[in-house]
């Protein structure tokens, strides 16, 4: 960067050339409309959608711009974590409320929507650009490799209990901790594995486009860190309105837990993904749609489950309706079927969201009872 340009100047540059930032005017909408007609649910609802969605635009391109500098399996890990906070604040809430299903429900979909929604989406706009897309084998097979482990570690609890009568309440919950603490452990160690002692393995297959010049560090660090603030708060908002949208709307809870909290909640990330693949990225792409699935499923369930002790009004197992888990698996094989290969054309993009789509119809047109 050159020390004449000013970083305000370079943010303030970006919104008024992208037609997508203009809709940050209703992050301050939202908050004004909480504050003087906090009943309108309906209109909270529409209003959080609209704000999150430019605010996941920004935090796209500050995370692109630190990729850029530190490469995409790093930039694909730091996108996933910062745009699962936007899960894990939406999850919090519910879980506060003892709303268990809407968070069973959006762990289980933001599972499903990151591995199908999420890489099919960028595998069909990536291959329109391009005839055939390469990405690293090796990493893909490692994330699909712990997604695997994670829905094993998800489908237990449900075929234990399920097979076995005498199974009660205090062993689902001493497992559900017991699964929660080694998947915990798995995931630092996965991490390790991929950062520190086998980083090498992990490397893009290839540079893509350069683009256009990416945001200095400093800049780009503010805007994460400010963008990430702004989004929990837009998702408290949109938790404590979504469900009485839903009844507005004509959405049961179970399709609003899985599908529409689980694409909110991935937005940031969808953005970044989307545009990895448009820019021939497609390891940034694969490394956020995969790295964001298992770290929700081997990171966040298992925090939730532990803090459902302190802040729940009873604690939450691991224990998940036969539907569901049977979809996480599903979602997982997918996964591991498209990206052994190490290549994508836009046709398997269309396969993966077919996956997904037929979920959706099911969810929406037969809701799973709880547990």
């Amino acid at each position: 960067m050159k020390s004449g340009i000013n970083p305000m100047n370079l943010l303030l540059n970006e919104i008024r050339h992208n037609p997508l930032l203009w809709l940050l005017v209703f992050v301050p909408v939202l908050f004004a409309a909480q504050k003087f007609k906090p009943e309108a649910h309906t209109l909270l609802f529409v209003f959080s959608v609209l704000a999150i969605v430019p605010l996941a635009a920004l935090l796209s391109h500050a995370t692109e711009s630190v990729a850029a500098k530190t490469g995409d399996a790093v930039g694909g890990l730091l996108n996933a974590t910062l745009g699962n906070l936007t899960e894990l604040v939406i999850a919090l809430t519910a879980l506060h409320a003892g709303q268990y299903m809407l968070v069973k429900a959006s762990i289980a979909g933001a599972i499903v929507t990151n591995t199908l929604f999420m890489l099919g989406g960028s595998f069909l706009l990536g291959g329109l650009k391009h005839h055939v897309q390469e990405f690293n084998r090796g990493s893909a097979r490692m994330q699909a490799g712990l997604l695997f482990l994670a829905t094993v570690a998800l489908l237990i609890p449900s075929a234990v209990s399920g097979s076995d009568s005498t199974a009660g309440a205090a062993f689902i919950e001493e497992l559900s901790v017991g699964l929660a603490v080694l998947l915990i452990v798995v995931y630092g160690m996965g991490m390790l594995f991929s950062l520190k002692t086998h980083r090498e393995l992990f490397a893009s297959a290839e540079a893509g486009e350069s683009g256009e010049a990416p945001w200095p560090m400093g800049l780009a660090l503010a805007t994460l860190a400010g963008v990430t603030v702004l989004v929990a708060l837009v998702s408290e908002v949109f938790v404590e309105s979504v469900q009485e949208a839903a009844v507005a709307f004509g959405m049961t809870p179970a399709f609003v837990g899985f599908i529409v909290v689980a694409l909110v909640g991935a937005a940031a990330e969808m953005a970044s993904a989307f545009s990895g693949a448009r820019k021939n990225r497609l390891d940034l792409s694969v490394g956020i749609a995969l790295g964001s699935a298992s770290q929700i499923a081997l990171f966040v369930a298992p925090v939730l489950v532990l803090l459902s002790y302190v802040i729940g009004p009873t604690p939450m197992t691991l224990q998940f309706w036969p539907g569901a888990v049977v979809m996480m698996f599903i979602a997982t094989m997918t996964a591991t079927l498209v990206t052994n290969s190490g290549r994508s054309a836009w046709f398997v993009g269309v396969l993966v969201l077919m996956v997904y789509l037929i979920f959706a119809m099911t969810l929406y047109l037969l809701p799973p009872h709880a547990p």
